[in-house]
């Protein structure tokens, strides 16, 4: 098992990286979350969940600190949940603001993510509230400024399996209606809630 890799970004983007470690190059998916800790980063290290299931090709998901692998493992955990889900989760919220929507029972924030229905939010919440409870988690998404933000916010949806066209359409709609929106982070949230 991996606990984490550490090496040189390749390739940086909002759904994964690509992390050379010994010469060997590393698909790793990450959260928006991840995304906004390492931005900038040449050299970084990824705490790795290795997801393999029955025959479906072994995944690799990375969280820039241990409490958001611990978070994501707690969230797959739950029947329903599976990891695509998780990291949709990470990527709308961080993980301080998940844990509190679980800790206070907040179904309605849970089920603005994108395929998170009510008996999924409620699921969650019955499952991890005393678990999470016991837990602090800290943090705050950072901002950084992107030059081709339509770009990454579209690539990012598009890997967390959203139609090209739909994505296109979301994203044009949510920079229409908030011009002021300067991060991928920040389109790609709101851009999830309206889809």
């Amino acid at each position: 098992m991996i606990a984490y890799i550490k090496g040189v970004l390749q390739t940086t983007t909002p759904a994964y990286v690509v992390l050379e470690n010994n010469g060997i190059g590393y698909h790793i998916n990450i959260s928006l979350y991840t995304y906004s800790k390492i931005q900038g980063s040449k050299d970084c290290q990824l705490y790795i969940h290795h997801y393999i299931k029955d025959e479906s090709l072994p995944m690799m998901y990375g969280f820039a600190e241990e409490s958001e692998k611990l978070l994501f493992l707690d969230l797959i955990s739950v029947s329903g949940i599976g990891p695509n889900t998780a990291l949709m989760m990470l990527s709308s919220y961080n993980p301080a603001e998940i844990q509190k929507a679980v800790v206070d029972g907040n179904v309605q924030m849970l089920k603005s993510i994108k395929g998170i229905g009510p008996k999924s939010a409620q699921r969650v919440i019955l499952e991890l509230k005393d678990k999470l409870a016991k837990t602090v988690l800290k943090g705050t998404i950072s901002s950084p400024v992107h030059n081709t933000l339509f770009d990454e916010a579209l690539s990012a949806l598009v890997t967390l399996g959203i139609s090209k066209i739909a994505a296109q359409k979301a994203i044009n709609k949510v920079l229409k209606e908030n011009p002021n929106i300067t991060s991928v982070e920040q389109l790609v949230k709101h851009t999830l809630k309206n889809l």
